[in-house]
């Protein structure tokens, strides 16, 4: 835990401007080799533990050949009520994983930094929960969109009035969606989804209903414009999205703290924690 030291005391110093941390797509030269961090952690609150799990892999060879990182460390440190001694450290559930339980009471009142060492370098990521509301109804409507094949999934759900929210919806087959609640704040509000996937009756569809803050909100609206242009939610296209996860090896001064001017100075992906529902519905 030597080389953690130098870097630490600034924690301090920029915790206060992470928020500012801008969602950016670059360019990326095509062997350049890059760290990506999986690390939405979807919370139960009705559960008094939350299983963290972090994904971490590498890229190389335009992105092409994605394998399981091996981190030398990785450690998940409450900001706001630090432990006693060293910060948790998350063990190795497979390749590239890495994982470990704790409250789900702490992970919704206090700021999180997860801190990973990979090949000498140090990366760091803040996160703070996020709630959201529940489903309050999830059936199958008549209309379709593009095609006379189409599903359409009518899905109502009632925003909170007092506070601004940004919301991810996963209708299970890898397909998401996000909205915001300019235009409906603190009404019910009903939506139609359409799945062009070939779904049989009695199939079972499992719907969840995501927290977002306004970076994550942006982040993954670019994610899913990328693959609508073809990509999968979970590849790699040529031009990159930097989330909240940065390189903090080189940080000597708050000024430089999230590498804007330096674009290849970072990982890719994101980490944060958000509230989940979920409700399941059958295929007629």
């Amino acid at each position: 835990m030597q080389h953690l030291r130098p870097f630490i005391s600034l924690l301090l110093c920029i915790l206060f401007l992470s928020s500012c941390e801008d969602v950016i797509q670059v360019d990326v030269a095509p062997n350049e080799k890059r760290l990506i961090v999986d690390g939405i952690v979807r919370v139960d609150t009705e559960q008094p533990s939350t299983e963290v799990r972090v994904k971490v892999s590498e890229t190389s060879s335009f992105f092409n050949d994605i394998q399981p990182a091996v981190l030398e460390n990785i450690t998940l440190n409450n900001l706001t009520n630090p432990p006693m001694g060293n910060p948790p450290i998350l063990g190795q559930i497979e390749p590239g994983v890495y994982g470990g339980g704790f409250s789900t009471e702490e992970i919704k009142n206090d700021r999180w930094v997860l801190v990973i060492t990979y090949e000498e370098k140090f990366y760091i990521a803040f996160a703070e929960f996020t709630p959201t509301v529940p489903i309050d109804n999830l059936e199958f409507g008549d209309g379709n969109l593009l095609d006379e094949d189409d599903t359409e999934l009518v899905v109502t759900f009632t925003d909170q009035e007092d506070r601004d929210d940004y919301y991810i919806f996963d209708f299970d087959f890898d397909n998401f969606l996000v909205t915001e609640d300019e235009f409906y704040q603190g009404q019910q509000f009903e939506f139609s989804y359409f799945y062009d996937e070939n779904l049989e009756p009695g199939e079972e569809i499992e719907v969840s209903i995501l927290g977002a803050d306004q970076a994550l909100y942006e982040y993954m609206n670019i994610i899913l414009e990328q693959t609508d242009d073809g990509f999968n939610v979970f590849e790699t296209p040529v031009a990159t999205v930097h989330g909240n996860v940065f390189n903090a090896t080189t940080i000597d001064n708050i000024e430089n703290f999230n590498n804007v001017n330096t674009p290849d100075n970072f990982p890719l992906g994101y980490f944060t924690f958000v509230q989940e529902y979920k409700q399941t519905i059958i295929v007629e």
